[in-house]
């Protein structure tokens, strides 16, 4: 019977470790899943304001000239 314990301890052992293995990458892809849908939004967003970063100091400074 105790021979039994000991051999179970090594599987339990492997059994979690898969088990946290399994949660990583279902959260990885859970974070993947997430920036691929809203990546063309993101983008969209971050060329409008590069956009108005850049030619609204332009336009102020062709306006004050």
């Amino acid at each position: 019977m105790a021979g039994s314990i000991i051999r179970m301890v090594p599987i339990d052992k492997m059994v979690d470790d898969i088990r946290y293995k399994g949660q990583i990458l279902a959260r990885t892809n859970k974070v993947d899943s997430a920036i691929s849908s809203s990546g063309i939004v993101g983008f969209a967003a971050g060329v409008i304001i590069a956009l108005v970063l850049i030619l609204v100091p332009v336009l102020i400074l062709l306006g004050g000239v």
